[in-house]
């Protein structure tokens, strides 16, 4: 059985942390490949920064098709909103029987994790693959050395979307944080700015 790692985003704008992260998910972790799933806009916040919901698949788009364990997903564009992680895994699941769906998350997240929505049923349907991330706070007691969940030593990136977004807007040169294509999307749209 396939066994896909779900990485969540707002992805405004996808960016090499995200890459270096996808990328050691597929190649140092069992999983067989990453989907790179593009949050919606939530309809009930007013965030003027946040990019169209195209706009931000075109740029994963882009940025992942030279790696072929990396695979740009739209699934949540078409479920209803405000959307919660449960939901769409069990939207996959009953769509994709024949793959097995796991989560990849920040550390950060998995901190805040008791605080989501039907966490428990997460667990008991799927693994969830930590990647380290410099944060506050710490691990609740339950989601220590839990079977479900799995510590992957992966680069620490603390390269932030609104970083990028906000140094574009100065004028600033943050090419080396974009991959090439996703880059050249940003100018030739003229995001940000």
């Amino acid at each position: 059985m396939k066994k896909i790692g779900l990485y969540f985003g707002t992805f405004n704008p996808i960016h090499v942390g995200h890459l270096a992260i996808a990328n050691h998910m597929a190649e140092f972790s069992d999983l067989d490949e990453i989907w790179m799933v593009v949050t919606p806009h939530n309809p009930f916040k007013k965030k003027s920064s946040l990019l169209d919901n195209h706009h931000r698949y075109e740029m994963v788009y882009r940025a992942t098709e030279s790696y072929p364990k990396l695979k740009p997903s739209d699934i949540e564009f078409k479920l209803p909103q405000p959307n919660y992680t449960v939901h769409t895994l069990a939207h996959l699941q009953e769509h994709y029987p024949e793959y097995q769906f796991n989560l990849i998350m920040g550390e950060d997240n998995l901190k805040s994790f008791h605080k989501w929505k039907n966490y428990e049923v997460i667990l008991e349907n799927h693994h969830i693959y930590v990647y380290p991330r410099i944060s506050e706070g710490k691990i609740e007691h339950q989601f220590k050395d839990h079977p479900k969940i799995k510590q992957v030593s992966a680069p620490i990136m603390e390269i932030s979307s609104t970083f990028i977004r906000n140094t574009i807007g100065e004028g600033k040169n943050v090419r080396p944080l974009l991959s090439q294509e996703v880059w050249e999307y940003i100018d030739q749209m003229n995001f940000y700015r």
